[in-house]
């Protein structure tokens, strides 16, 4: 959305927007390190389009999902920070035969995940979980001391095309998937990236949580995460540099 990457393209120099398909994109540099924002609007099947776009238009070096969340673990709370060491699709998965009247169990659940082209194999093959890159991981994990607003902490991202609001609900893909957030993104980002073999990060600010009640969520929480991502790249950038030295 708007308020989750806004931030970023005013703080760029010498941007250039452009439409591609129907999709927004800014593309221009911070602090001389040239960068693409992508608004990818909601969903899975958007953030995998344009992902897919900017791949072939852009050919990035890095992928960094970014905006808000909504909290799956208990002990965290609006404005804490989640940089993930994995992304997963908590809408993939199979359930056993029941016959009508036996009532739903998900109890019997089983983790199906999703395809992804695996460069080792060289075939698409089927993954619950998604590995973030290890520089991006370390170049976020480095700078939590330096995050004010709340806890900045590493997790495990769920993505899917839903948005629940009840606490059961939660907690059980909380407890299935071990999932800290839950947003609209990240897992399908992650798939494209690891088709392209492009590193890739998630980073999430929750923005509201059920376990504080049922409250709207607080849009200003964006531009906390936009700061941190931007701190993130620098960071990386810089490792990026040592690593070549």
């Amino acid at each position: 959305m708007d308020v989750e990457c806004r931030h970023i393209v005013e703080l760029m120099q010498d941007v250039r927007e452009m439409e591609i398909g129907k999709w927004y994109f800014a593309e221009g540099s911070y602090e001389g390190i040239p960068l693409v924002v992508s608004e990818t609007q909601w969903g899975m099947a958007n953030a995998a389009a344009t992902t897919a776009l900017a791949m072939e238009r852009f050919h990035p070096c890095a992928v960094i999902s970014q905006g808000t969340a909504g909290g799956h673990d208990p002990r965290l709370h609006t404005y804490d920070l989640v940089i993930g060491r994995q992304t997963v699709n908590v809408s993939a998965w199979k359930t056993r035969y029941r016959a009508r009247g036996e009532g739903v169990d998900e109890s019997t659940m089983e983790k199906l995940g999703v395809f992804a082209y695996d460069k080792e194999k060289r075939a698409f093959t089927q993954e619950v979980y998604h590995d973030c890159d290890a520089l991006l991981f370390e170049a976020a994990m480095s700078l939590r001391d330096t995050y004010s607003f709340g806890k900045a902490v590493e997790g495990i991202m769920g993505t899917s095309d839903s948005w629940n609001c009840q606490i059961d609900r939660i907690l059980f893909l909380h407890e299935f998937y071990g999932t800290a957030v839950e947003e609209m993104e990240g897992d399908a980002v992650a798939q494209i990236c690891q088709t392209y073999d492009v590193p890739f990060l998630s980073i999430r600010v929750i923005s509201n949580t059920v376990f504080e009640g049922d409250r709207d969520w607080d849009r200003k929480v964006g531009i906390a995460c936009q700061d941190y991502v931007l701190r993130t790249i620098q960071n990386y950038v810089q490792r990026m540099e040592q690593t070549k030295g």
